[in-house]
């Protein structure tokens, strides 16, 4: 299979699942995937950080290891918005190496905080920071700030809602 091409042809869910079957948990397929993903152009990054949340949810040990680079590349200025968003959403139900608690912490702190960040991504770093709240229940004052200083002006149900589960949920962190 040409991985690229395959990516390439078609931007659909059945796509994704297609190639996310096909990669599996093979280290050496799923290495092919990262470095596109790494070193691709935006439209091949974009739909393979789709695909490397479908893995995540089957084989989260093929991503662990790669982490660290892929938040850092979710950082860079210019990358897709799909890049954060499904670098984060596989966050929310991965166990983080300790390593990169920190830098987690920083890049959802700012991106909930900046109310031009879409919601879906900002919704996204609530849920890591509040299972990060867990460990680190320190943080949970100003993650409840920010939310609080949010809430009232974010005009989405999707972003009220995920809010209010939040701080049901870091309220009982703090008892």
């Amino acid at each position: 299979m040409n991985l690229r091409n395959e990516i390439l042809k078609e931007h659909s869910k059945a796509n994704t699942l297609q190639i996310a079957a096909w990669v599996g948990d093979d280290r050496e397929r799923f290495g092919a995937l990262l470095t596109l993903f790494l070193e691709d152009e935006y439209r091949v990054v974009q739909r393979v950080a789709w695909i490397l949340n479908t893995i995540a949810e089957k084989h989260p040990a093929l991503i662990t290891p790669h982490l660290e680079v892929m938040i850092a590349r979710m950082q860079e200025p210019g990358i897709p918005v799909a890049v954060k968003r499904n670098v984060i959403r596989m966050l929310q139900y991965m166990d983080m190496p300790e390593s990169i608690h920190g830098p987690v912490m920083q890049v959802c702190f700012d991106w909930l905080a900046d109310p031009r960040e879409t919601v879906a991504v900002r919704c996204f770093s609530m849920t890591v920071l509040a299972k990060l709240a867990r460990i680190y229940p320190e943080i949970v004052q100003e993650l409840r700030i920010i939310i609080e200083d949010h809430l009232g002006s974010q005009p989405t149900a999707g972003f009220k809602a995920r809010a209010r589960k939040v701080l049901s949920d870091v309220k009982l962190y703090t008892l």
